[in-house]
C-alpha cells in the first residue's frame, strides 16, 4: 500500500473464517453484515466488525486495503467495498497544499506597494500643479497656454472647474504612471523559477545512480530562499544514515558476540589517539580475514565471530538460550519470505530494515525462516542433539503488535510439542520492566553491553520470553477477542492494556545491536555547511548515547567542545517517579530543566569571552518542559548560542514544534530535512522541506519541497543552487525596478515639462511595448543563467553563502540604491534630450524637433541605458545573453523603421520618424551615444570603487580567479579564513581546534 507514500511492505490478511472461500462459487449463499467506524483521515488504525453466522469477527488495518494498494505475493482477492467517494482515505486526508512564499516575495510586495505610493504621490503632486496652472490659464481674457485653448475648451482644460480638471488629471496620471509598477516581474519571476527548478532537476552531480534518483524541485516558490539557510534541523536514521541495518553485535546469556567495527568506534578512536587507532586497524584485519574464511556477505549481516557462526554455537556454555534466542528472531516478526525461484534463496519483504536484518542473521546462524501462513511460521532449524537442519512448524496465534506508544512487538505460539510461548523484542526501556522476578539472570551484563553498543552507535532491541499456561492463554484470548470486536474510539487502548497483562514475568534472553552506517560524504557536507556558517540542529529519537556518538562520528561534535547536557536522568527525579507523584514529578522535572537550561547559559557567556565551542544536548523529556511558552524563549536563546544541537528521544510532533519554535522567534530561515512519516510536521513547519526518498518510503518527499537521494547532495544545492538562485532572483528584481522607474520618471519629467498637461511623452505602441520586447527577454536571461562566481568556487568559498544568509542582495539599501539609479538615469536621460533639442535645427530645413522626435529619441535612451546596465551587471556571459541583450536593442529599431513604415492612421505619430528624420541626423547618434555615456558613468564610479575599497565577498573570490590565484593554496587560504570561526562545527573546525591546543601546549611548556 502506497497511499500514505511508504514503499515498504504491509501485511494484510483476511479473517480465519474466510479464508476458505476460494471460488466464485464460494459467495453464492455468503451473507454478512460489517459494522465499522465512521469515515475518517487515519490511515493506521480501522475498527470495525463482521458479523457472519451469528458470530462476531474482529476487522483491523489488517484486512483492510485502502486506495492505491498493490498486491505482492498473492494473485488476486475477494473483497467488500467498504468506504466510497469523499468517505475513502484518499479524500479524507485530501488537504489544500501549505502555501509557502518566500521572504524575498513578501519583500517584493512591499517594494511594489511602495511605488503604488509613488505613483499616487506623483500623481497627486502633478494634478495639484495641473489644477492651479489650469485656474491661472485664463486672467482677464488673456491666455497662458494659449494651445490648450482654455476660453473654449472641454472640462478636461475647463479653468472655471480647476478643481473637477484635477481631479480628472490624478485618474490620467494614475494610468499614464502606471508603468512604474512591473506587472511583468511577476510572471517573469515565474517563468525564472520554473527554469531554475529545471536546472536543479538535471543536476547530474545530484543524481544518486544507485538508485536511480535524481534531486527534484516539487515547487519552484522557495529557489532563492536556498540560498538563505540559517539553520538546518535535521533527522538522524535514514538522513545522516542509512537507514540499511547490519546485523553486526548481540549479547546472549550475558556473553557478547560480535567484533565488528562501527564507524562510531572508528571516530571515537581518532579522537581518543593513534594507539587506539592502530589497535582497531588489527581487530579489523582479523575480521577481515575470518569473513573471508566464512565467505560471509550478506546484506544486512555483517557479524563476524567463530564461536557461534556456522553452528558452532551448540558448544557454548549456554547453547540452551543462543538457542531460544535464534529461534525468537526467526518467528517474533511479521516479514514474508519470497524464495528464489533460480538460486533457491529465501530474500525478505519486511515492514522496517531493522525486521529484515533479525531475520536474516537468524537465518545465517541456522533458524531459516521460509513460509508465513495465517495460522502458521515454518523454519528450518539447526539441532543441537543431530547438527542436522529440522523442520519446525509453530502454531501462530497472535500478535501483539509494535506501535510507537508500546515500543515493543510479541507473538504468542504453540511449539510442536504443544507448549504455548510469548516471544517479545523491544527497546530496553520498557523491556527491563517488564522482566520476572527468575527472568533477571543476565540483566547486569546485558545492561552493560547495551550501553557499550548505544556508545558505539548501534541500535539495540531486548528479547526475552515466557512459556503460557493454557488457563492463562484463554483467558487472554477471550478478552483480548472481545476488545477487538469492541466498535469505539478507545479501542487501541483497550487492546494495549489486555496485551500489557500478558507482557509480564518475561525471561531475558539477550540483546541485538545493528548498526545504521552514515551515508557517504555526510561529514564532508557538514563541514562545508558549518563553514558556511549554517547552524545544523539534529532531531532523533535515538538513545542520548547514540545521538552523541553519531555527532561525533560526523564531526556535528568534537575532542574539546563543551556538552550542555539537559536531561531527566537525575536521582531525585528518578526518585518521584517512583513514588508515581505526577504534580510533583511536573514541578520537580520543569525546575530542573530550566535549572540546566540557566547554567548553560552562564556556560555560554563564559565562553562568548574565550574561543570555546559549546554543544547543546537534550533529551526528549526535558524537550517537553523546555518547549513550554515560559521556558522556549530561554532555551532558544542557548540553543542559539551553541555551534551544535542534538535533541534525543524526540517525537514527531516535538520535531515539528523545535522547528516552528527557531523559525517564528529567530525570523530566519529553516531548512528541515528527514526521510520518514514521522519528519512529516518537521518538513511542513520549515520555510524549506528537503524530503530524501531512502528505504523508509516516499512520504516524506510527498510532503516535502525539495527531494534528494542523499544527504550530501544538500551541499551543492544550497551552497551551489541555492545561491545562485538568490543572487539571480534579488539582482533581476532590483534590476526590473529600476528599468520601470529609469523609464517611468521619464514620462514624470516630461509632464512637468507639459505643464502636466496629461500627454504622454511616448507613442502608445512604445509603452506598451518596453516591458514586453525591448526589456523582458535579458532580466529573463540573468536570472536564469547569471553567475557571479563558478560552483567549484561557491564549493572552495563556503562564506560566500553568507550573502544570502544576511540578505545583503537584497537588503533595503540595495533596493534604494536602484531606485536611486532609476530616478539618476531618467534625469540624465530626460534633461540631457530634452536640452540638447530643445532649440536646436534638427533636419536639413531648419526645423526643430517635435514630440515624435523627442519621444522616438529618449525612447532609444532608456532602451539602450538600461540594456547596457543590464550587460555591466551580468558577471557569467552566455551567447543567449548576448543575443538577448543586444538583440532587445536591435529589435526596437526594427520595430521603428517597420511600425513607422504603416499607414498614419496606424503608427499615428511614429510614421516615418526614424527614416526620415531621427535616422539622418548625425546629432540623434551623437545624443544616443552621449546620454548612453553619461547615465551609465555613476554606477560605473560606484562599482568600480566599492570593488577597490570596498568588496563584498564575492569580489574578493573574482580577484582571486583574475589574478590567477585560483590554484595557489596559501592565498586561497587567506581568502577562505574568514569562513572558520571558533563556534564552527566540521571536521575542518575540528583540525583548527586541534592544531590550537598543539601550539598552546608548545607555547605553555617553552
Amino acid at each position: 500500500m502506497n497511499l500514505d507514500g511508504e514503499t515498504n511492505l504491509k501485511l494484510k490478511q483476511a479473517l480465519d473464517i474466510t479464508t476458505s472461500f476460494q471460488e466464485d462459487s464460494s459467495f453464492q449463499n455468503f451473507r454478512g453484515l460489517i459494522k465499522c467506524e465512521d469515515p475518517n483521515a487515519n490511515l493506521y488504525s480501522f475498527v470495525g466488525t463482521m458479523e457472519f453466522e451469528g458470530e462476531n469477527y474482529p476487522l483491523s488495518p489488517q484486512q483492510l486495503l485502502l486506495r492505491d494498494s498493490r498486491l505482492r505475493n498473492t494473485d488476486y482477492i475477494y473483497g467488500v467495498v467498504i468506504f466510497t467517494g469523499h468517505d475513502t482515505k484518499v479524500f479524507q486526508n485530501s488537504t489544500p497544499p501549505a502555501s509557502k512564499r518566500s521572504n524575498v516575495e513578501k519583500r517584493m510586495d512591499k517594494i511594489v506597494y511602495l511605488l503604488f505610493l509613488v505613483l499616487v504621490l506623483l500623481s497627486f503632486i502633478g494634478s495639484i500643479f495641473f489644477g492651479i496652472w489650469t485656474k491661472e490659464d485664463l486672467v482677464n481674457g488673456r491666455m497662458k497656454r494659449w494651445y490648450l485653448r482654455p476660453d473654449d475648451t472641454t472640462i478636461y482644460y475647463n479653468p472655471k472647474k480647476a478643481a473637477i480638471a484635477a481631479i480628472l488629471h490624478f485618474l490620467t496620471a494614475l494610468m499614464l504612471y502606471g508603468y512604474l509598477i512591473p506587472i511583468s516581474l511577476y510572471v517573469s519571476i515565474e517563468i525564472v523559477k520554473v527554469l531554475q527548478s529545471v536546472f536543479i532537476n538535471h543536476d547530474t552531480q545530484m543524481y544518486y545512480e544507485e538508485a536511480d534518483k535524481p534531486a527534484t524541485a516539487r515547487t519552484s516558490n522557495l529557489n532563492e530562499e536556498l540560498g538563505q539557510v540559517n539553520t538546518i534541523l535535521s533527522d538522524k536514521t535514514g538522513t545522516l544514515t542509512c537507514n540499511s541495518m547490519e546485523f553486526i553485535k548481540c549479547s546472549i546469556a550475558g556473553t557478547a558476540y560480535g567484533h565488528g567495527i562501527t564507524e562510531v568506534e572508528w571516530a571515537m578512536a581518532r579522537r581518543k589517539g593513534s594507539g587506539l587507532v592502530s589497535e582497531l586497524k588489527e581487530e579489523q584485519s582479523r575480521i577481515e580475514e575470518m569473513s573471508d574464511e566464512n565467505k560471509i556477505s550478506v546484506k544486512g549481516f555483517n557479524f563476524a565471530d567463530e564461536r557461534i557462526v556456522n553452528g558452532k554455537w551448540v558448544n557454548e556454555p549456554r547453547a540452551d538460550v543462543i538457542q531460544k534466542f535464534l529461534r525468537l528472531l526467526a518467528i517474533c516478526h511479521t516479514a514474508i519470505p519470497d524464495m528464489d525461484e533460480e538460486t533457491g534463496k529465501v530474500n525478505y519483504e519486511a515492514e522496517s530494515p531493522d525486521e529484515a536484518a533479525f531475520v536474516i542473521a537468524a537465518r545465517e546462524l541456522g533458524f531459516e525462516f521460509y513460509e508465513r501462513t495465517q495460522t502458521s511460521i515454518s523454519i528450518h532449524e539447526l539441532d543441537p542433539v543431530s547438527g542436522r537442519r529440522v523442520d519446525r512448524v509453530y502454531e501462530l496465534l497472535n500478535i501483539l503488535e509494535f506501535s510507537s506508544a508500546r515500543k515493543r512487538m510479541s507473538v504468542i505460539v504453540r511449539n510442536e510439542e504443544g507448549k504455548l510461548l510469548l516471544l517479545s523484542k523491544g527497546a530496553d526501556s520498557v523491556m527491563f520492566e517488564r522482566l520476572g522476578k527468575y527472568g533477571r539472570e543476565f540483566e547486569k551484563q546485558t545492561r552493560e553491553h547495551i550501553n557499550e553498543y548505544a556508545d558505539a552507535g548501534l541500535r539495540t532491541l531486548v528479547l526475552a520470553y515466557r512459556e503460557i499456561d493454557e488457563e492463562e492463554y484463554e483467558a487472554f484470548n477471550k478478552e483480548y477477542s472481545e476488545a477487538k470486536n469492541l466498535v469505539s474510539a478507545d479501542r487501541d487502548e483497550i487492546l494495549e492494556e489486555v496485551a500489557e497483562k500478558m507482557e509480564k514475568d518475561l525471561i531475558l534472553l539477550g540483546a541485538t545491536a545493528v548498526e545504521d552506517k552514515l551515508q557517504n560524504g555526510v561529514p564532508e557536507c557538514i563541514d562545508k555547511l558549518a563553514q558556511a556558517g549554517i547552524k545544523i540542529w539534529v532531531l532523533t529519537g535515538d538513545k542520548m548515547e547514540t545521538a552523541i556518538n553519531i555527532g561525533f562520528a560526523c564531526s556535528l561534535l568534537r575532542q574539546g567542545m563543551r556538552q550542555i547536557t539537559v536531561t531527566l536522568e537525575a536521582p531525585d527525579i528518578k526518585a518521584l517517579e517512583k513514588a508515581d507523584d505526577k504534580s510533583a514529578i511536573t514541578n520537580a522535572s520543569k525546575e530542573s530543566v530550566v535549572r540546566q537550561i540557566s547554567e548553560g547559559k552562564e556556560l555560554l557567556t563564559a565562553s562568548n569571552e574565550s574561543p570555546e565551542a559549546l554543544a547543546l544536548i537534550i533529551d526528549g523529556k526535558s524537550l517537553a518542559y523546555a518547549l513550554e511558552d515560559d521556558v522556549k524563549d530561554m532555551f532558544l536563546e542557548l540553543a542559539m548560542g551553541c555551534a551544535s544541537v542534538i535533541c534525543c528521544r524526540s517525537s514527531p510532533k516535538q520535531k515539528a514544534l523545535v522547528t516552528r519554535m527557531v523559525k517564528i522567534k529567530t525570523g530566519k530561515i529553516t531548512l528541515a530535512i528527514g526521510d520518514g512519516a514521522n519528519d512529516v510536521g518537521m518538513l511542513q513547519e520549515a520555510h524549506i522541506g528537503v524530503g530524501i526518498s531512502g528505504v523508509e518510503g516516499m512520504q516524506a518527499v510527498m510532503s516535502s519541497d525539495i527531494a534528494i537521494a542523499q544527504f550530501r547532495f544538500l551541499e551543492r544545492l544550497l551552497l551551489v543552487h541555492g545561491h545562485w538562485c538568490y543572487r539571480r532572483i534579488s539582482t533581476m528584481i532590483c534590476y526590473f525596478f529600476y528599468k520601470n522607474i529609469a523609464f517611468g520618471f521619464t514620462l514624470f519629467f516630461f509632464e512637468m515639462y507639459a505643464s502636466f498637461s496629461g500627454q504622454p511623452a511616448y507613442n502608445d505602441w512604445y509603452l506598451s511595448l518596453y516591458n514586453v520586447f525591448f526589456t523582458s527577454l535579458p532580466v529573463i536571461a540573468l536570472g536564469v543563467f547569471d553567475q557571479d562566481v563558478s560552483a567549484q568556487f561557491c564549493i572552495q568559498f563556503p562564506l560566500l553563502y553568507q550573502e544570502g544568509v544576511q540578505n545583503v542582495l537584497f537588503s533595503w539599501p540595495r533596493i534604494l540604491g536602484w531606485a536611486f539609479n532609476g530616478v539618476l538615469s531618467s534625469t540624465i536621460i530626460f534633461f540631457f534630450c530634452a536640452l540638447a533639442m530643445e532649440h536646436q535645427a534638427f533636419r536639413k530645413g531648419g526645423e526643430v524637433v517635435g514630440l515624435e522626435i523627442l519621444g522616438a529619441t529618449m525612447y532609444t535612451c532608456v532602451v539602450w541605458v538600461v540594456n547596457t546596465q543590464m550587460a555591466l551587471s551580468i558577471h557569467y556571459f552566455t551567447y543567449i545573453q548576448h543575443l538577448f541583450i543586444w538583440g532587445g536593442i536591435a529589435l526596437w529599431y526594427i520595430f521603428l523603421l517597420a511600425y513607422g513604415a504603416m499607414d498614419p492612421n496606424i503608427s499615428t505619430s511614429a510614421y516615418k520618424v526614424f527614416v526620415e528624420a531621427c535616422a539622418p541626423a548625425p546629432s540623434f547618434w551623437l545624443l544616443t551615444l552621449l546620454v548612453l555615456g553619461a547615465t551609465l558613468l555613476p554606477y560605473f564610479t560606484f562599482s568600480a570603487l566599492q570593488m577597490r575599497f570596498y568588496p563584498m565577498y564575492h569580489q574578493r573570490i573574482l580577484w582571486v580567479r583574475s589574478d590567477g590565484h585560483s590554484n595557489d593554496p596559501e592565498y586561497c587560504n587567506l581568502v577562505r579564513q574568514k569562513s572558520l570561526r571558533h563556534n564552527t562545527v566540521g571536521y575542518t573546525a575540528r583540525l583548527e581546534a586541534k592544531a590550537k591546543r598543539i601550539l598552546k601546549g608548545d607555547v605553555s611548556s617553552s
